[in-house]
C-alpha cells in the first residue's frame, strides 16, 4: 500500500485547532515535535499498530526518563532529555494515528492521561535521585530524594486538580467545562492569573521543561565538580510544586468551572 505524502496527512491528523488548545498542546508540539510526529506517521498508518499501542510506548518512555536520570554526570540528563522526547513524540503520533484510522476510545484518553502524569512524575523523582548522588562514594542524602518527590507529588496533585473538575461536573449532571470559564471570577485574582502565566515559572515543574533544565544544572555542575546546581534545582522545583498545588486549587474554586 503506498504510504500518504505529509501533504495528505495534514489536514488529516492537524485538523483545525489542534495545535491551537490553550491547555492541550505544549509548545513543543507546535514549535517543532507536530513536524517530526508527521514524518513517523508516514511508516505507521499503513501497519497493523495501533493508537493505543503507541500510547503504551509512550508511557514506557515516560517511566524510563527516572531511571535514565539515576546516570551520573551529563550522560545521564541527555537521557532524560532523550527519553522525555521519545515521550513527546509518541504523545503527537498516538493521536494522529487515531484521526488517520479513526479508532477512537475511551481507554486511549485515560492512558494518554496516565502517561502524563508519569512523565512529570518520572522527572523530578529522577532529580531528586541525582540530587541525593546515590551512586556517590560518600552518604546518600536523602533529603534531596524527597524534596524531588514531594516536587513529583505537586505536579501530580495539579493535573489531578484540573481532571477532578471533569469528574466533579460529570457526576454533577453537568457539561464539559469551557475554557472560557478558567478564568477567575475576581478580578484580583485574574490578575494574579495572568501576572503567574506571564512568569511561566510554574512550568518547570512539568516533564518537558524540567528535563532541559536538569541538562542545564548537570552541565554547569560538571564545570563545578559537585551537585550544587542540581540540589538548588530540586529544592527550588519543590518548592515551586508546592505553591502550585495550592494556587490551582484556589484558581478552581474563585472559577466558573464548577458552576
Amino acid at each position: 500500500m503506498r504510504r500518504p505524502s505529509v501533504a495528505e496527512l495534514r489536514p488529516v491528523v492537524h485538523p483545525p485547532g489542534v495545535k491551537d488548545r490553550r491547555s492541550g498542546e505544549h509548545w513543543a508540539g507546535r514549535m517543532y515535535m507536530r513536524e517530526v510526529s508527521l514524518r513517523v506517521d508516514r511508516y505507521l498508518v499503513n501497519t497493523r499498530i495501533t493508537p493505543n499501542q503507541v500510547t503504551y510506548v509512550m508511557t514506557l518512555a515516560a517511566v524510563l526518563a527516572a531511571p535514565a536520570l539515576l546516570v551520573p554526570g551529563i550522560w545521564g540528563a541527555l537521557l532524560g532529555v532523550l527519553m522525555v522526547q521519545l515521550y513527546l513524540l509518541f504523545d503527537c503520533v498516538d493521536g494522529e494515528l487515531a484521526r488517520w484510522k479513526k479508532q477512537y476510545s475511551l481507554s486511549g484518553i485515560y492512558l494518554d492521561r496516565v502517561a502524563a502524569y508519569f512523565c512529570d512524575a518520572a522527572v523530578l523523582v529522577g532529580l531528586g535521585l541525582r540530587a541525593a548522588d546515590i551512586w556517590g562514594e560518600g552518604r546518600t542524602d536523602w533529603l534531596w530524594a524527597f524534596l524531588g518527590t514531594l516536587a513529583a507529588l505537586g505536579a501530580i496533585l495539579i493535573k489531578a486538580e484540573t481532571d477532578l473538575v471533569g469528574v466533579a461536573r460529570h457526576q454533577g449532571g453537568l457539561p464539559p467545562v469551557k475554557e472560557a470559564a478558567s478564568e477567575p471570577r475576581s478580578s484580583g485574582m485574574a490578575l494574579a492569573r495572568r501576572a503567574a502565566g506571564a512568569l511561566k515559572f510554574h512550568r518547570l515543574i512539568l516533564g518537558i521543561e524540567a528535563s532541559l533544565l536538569i541538562l542545564l544544572v548537570a552541565i554547569v555542575d560538571t564545570i563545578g565538580g559537585d551537585l550544587f546546581y542540581t540540589r538548588l534545582a530540586t529544592a527550588v522545583l519543590a518548592g515551586i510544586a508546592l505553591l502550585q498545588t495550592l494556587l490551582h486549587l484556589v484558581s478552581v474554586l474563585a472559577s466558573s468551572r464548577l458552576k
